[in-house]
């Protein structure tokens, strides 16, 4: 009789996803109609003309009704078991786990030379290598900022804050006149433009940490949306302050003519002292590229092996009894207090990692570099990857990162026959990037990484399904 039902069932299940395919397309037809399809735009003249672009609107309604269909076919269907999945896949990815850390650091390392054996030139390889520098510096951002929403579940929605508190801490001091000129006087002219980001590096990280702490206070008493808010609120207080308080940030002017970064002293010139002379090298301005790829990446790796050895440790076992259950992690004696405290500071100063390099790669900060869409984009990258998951962290920074980026190159698109020469792929990257997140957060709800490894276990490890926990893991 079951069997019966079942059969019937899956039998009723395509005209219903049809008939629900063909009104959400009417439904975002008329929707997008006024909205993307009709465009005012500015003749030589002067006047406002409107254009029309229904064959856009038809295109998304296509897409809208196509992922509306396999919705009913996949994970809407009646009898579905819930957590299933397909078993191929499961054992393939099982097998594929133990290599993925292993394999993703040994492609990163090589990515520089990838890059130019794939431009054929140095010089051709810039935009890769700055490619790979934009979605690695995401990449340790979304480490970092896993171990407060990750492994302690507190929810920050102002990481951002930590960010910009390195870049504009670097920035002060590496670009500080009387201290400047107070080491010129004891250690020898240009020590200090050789040397400050080396030396600078930890401040900025010390000092992002100091104001985790400052964040962590407050909020001892506050859970989930409420310290979502708080969070979000002090990410905008730190950016206010930093255009409103010119005679120290300069305001929105921003802070320029950053020390460029030199290898361990060495600067990357031209001259006899230079880097490329040091070494024998024909000079080329894509050896502090390169050398700035690495930088980030050993960053990035600091604070992967910190999160490691972190999580193994007491105070990475307290954190993840804080994400399951606060109440039972204070029945339990630990102290929530240090626990959130440590969480918030050790992540922050990550950040503050982070925001040094980024000062030193781009030589010039901004407020406009710290908004909120950069917490909420570090944010959506943890929480699509799996929340506790490295990998998933750093798959879903590439994909969401570097999938953006290469929106650049679709110019295929612009034929006449698709969408004319008027359509620019790159305003649609936030469109693209919502449905990502839909995509991701219907097929895989617990991210791209939804099963963790126990960090204590008896005679044997076994993997914990993300449906178990309270947040999700690898």
């Amino acid at each position: 009789m079951q069997a019966g039902v079942s059969a019937g069932s899956r039998e009723a299940v395509l005209p219903v996803a049809l008939k629900d395919a063909a009104i959400s397309a009417v439904l975002t037809f008329l929707v997008l109609t006024p909205l993307v399809g009709l465009r005012a735009t500015e003749d030589s003249g002067g006047p406002l003309i409107l254009t029309y672009r229904f064959g856009l609107v038809l295109i998304f309604a296509a897409i809208v009704a196509v992922l509306r269909f396999v919705l009913h076919l996949t994970l809407w269907r009646p009898g579905r078991i819930k957590g299933g999945g397909n078993t191929a896949l499961a054992a393939i990815a099982d097998k594929a786990e133990p290599f993925a850390k292993p394999v993703f650091f040994a492609f990163a390392i090589a990515f520089p030379a990838l890059a130019v054996l794939g431009a054929g030139d140095l010089g051709a390889s810039r935009y890769y290598i700055d490619l790979g520098i934009y979605i690695m510096t995401y990449v340790m951002l979304g480490w970092g900022l896993n171990i407060v929403v990750g492994l302690a579940g507190l929810l920050d929605l102002g990481y951002v804050a930590f960010y910009a508190v390195g870049a504009y801490a670097f920035a002060l001091l590496s670009t500080s006149v009387p201290l400047n000129d107070f080491l010129a006087g004891h250690l020898g002219e240009g020590f200090w433009a050789a040397w400050a980001f080396w030396l600078c590096l930890p401040i900025s990280g010390l000092l992002a940490g100091f104001w985790g702490l400052i964040l962590g206070f407050p909020v001892l008493r506050l859970r989930g949306d409420y310290l979502a808010i708080v969070t979000l609120a002090f990410g905008e207080i730190i950016r206010l302050v930093l255009i409103n308080w010119v005679d120290l940030t300069n305001g929105g002017a921003g802070i320029s003519s950053i020390p460029a970064i030199t290898f361990f002293g060495i600067p990357f010139t031209a001259g006899d002292d230079g880097f490329a002379a040091l070494f024998g090298l024909p000079f080329n301005a894509m050896h502090r590229i390169i050398f700035l790829y690495f930088v980030i990446l050993g960053l990035a790796a600091l604070t992967a092996l910190a999160t490691v050895r972190l999580r193994r440790m007491p105070v990475g076992r307290a954190w993840e009894a804080l994400r399951e259950d606060e109440i039972a992690c204070r029945s339990l004696g630990i102290n929530t207090t240090l626990t959130k405290l440590t969480a918030f500071s050790i992540g922050a100063m990550f950040g503050g990692f982070a925001g040094a390099f980024f000062a030193v790669r781009v030589r010039f900060v901004s407020p406009e570099s710290f908004t909120f869409m950069e917490s909420a984009v570090i944010l959506a990258i943890v929480v699509l990857g799996g929340m506790g998951s490295q990998m998933g962290v750093a798959a879903s920074a590439i994909l969401l990162i570097g999938g953006m980026e290469l929106l650049r190159n679709l110019t295929f698109l612009k034929d006449p026959w698709l969408l004319g020469p008027d359509f620019d792929p790159t305003l649609y990257r936030m469109l693209i990037f919502g449905f990502a997140m839909v995509a991701v957060m219907v097929w895989r709800p617990r991210g791209l990484v939804s099963s963790r490894l126990a960090t204590i276990f008896l005679k044997e490890r076994k993997k914990v399904s993300g449906d178990l926990v309270k947040e999700g893991h690898g």
